[in-house]
């Protein structure tokens, strides 16, 4: 595996995110996805994946506890592109059954509850849209967090068993937003609000000015290590 992520780094050197989506599109053809939560990283991409209408496979993780906000700019994505952007939902028997059991709210109690709501509202959702391709595209960049600063732009995900790819991983928030006002791209109005990280409404909150990137998620949990299981980090 090592060398199909030297193969990718290879071709890909150099280009720009639109241009080596590109070439992925070609190398990976009806097996290469991007999963978007509609903030500002995934809105630029999806604009370079619609735009240019590459055979790009667009999807969504429908947790069911979304803003309104976030339900709008998906709405005026689409409305925008006229392209299909897929929705999984968690699996309806795992979501009784935890709801039964412990309540809406339970992911407030401890952090073991906060991660069995993410594992049936995002985990399991995202191992059936991945399941059958094997580029995963995603907006991850390095300055959104310590963890994240520890990761490459292009990764193998055990977890998976696929690989991804970080278009903008080096671009700045400065760079996306200029990127998103060039092109008029549609983009969460809580972005304005002091929200640069937008997840469930329950587990999601403004930040204040100096606070992490993902402060503003799980803010009553430790605040160390803030990640949902949907991107692990690996340990050097």
């Amino acid at each position: 595996m090592s060398e199909v992520i030297k193969h990718i780094k290879h071709i890909t050197a150099g280009l720009e995110p639109a241009e080596a989506l590109a070439k992925l599109a070609e190398l990976f053809p009806g097996e290469i996805v991007f999963s978007t939560s509609f903030g500002w990283e995934d809105q630029a991409i999806s604009h370079m994946i619609f735009a240019n209408k590459l055979p790009i496979k667009v999807f969504t993780l429908e947790t069911g506890r979304l803003f309104r906000e976030t339900y709008s700019v998906w709405n005026s994505t689409m409305d925008r592109y006229k392209q299909p952007i897929h929705a999984y939902y968690p699996d309806r028997d795992l979501l009784e059954e935890m709801v039964n059991k412990k309540g809406p709210n339970s992911f407030y109690e401890s952090v073991e509850n906060r991660k069995e709501c993410c594992g049936i509202r995002k985990i399991e959702p995202l191992k059936r849209a991945l399941k059958g391709n094997k580029l995963w595209i995603t907006g991850i960049r390095s300055d959104q967090s310590a963890n994240r600063h520890d990761m490459e732009n292009v990764e193998w995900d055990e977890q998976n068993l696929l690989v991804k790819f970080h278009p903008i991983f080096d671009w700045t928030l400065e760079d996306v937003k200029a990127y998103i006002k060039q092109y008029n791209i549609p983009y969460n109005s809580l972005h304005d609000k002091g929200f640069p990280s937008i997840g469930c409404m329950p587990c999601t909150r403004a930040v204040a000015e100096g606070e992490d990137f993902r402060a503003g998620r799980w803010w009553w949990e430790d605040q160390s290590k803030k990640e949902c299981g949907l991107h692990e980090v690996k340990q050097h």
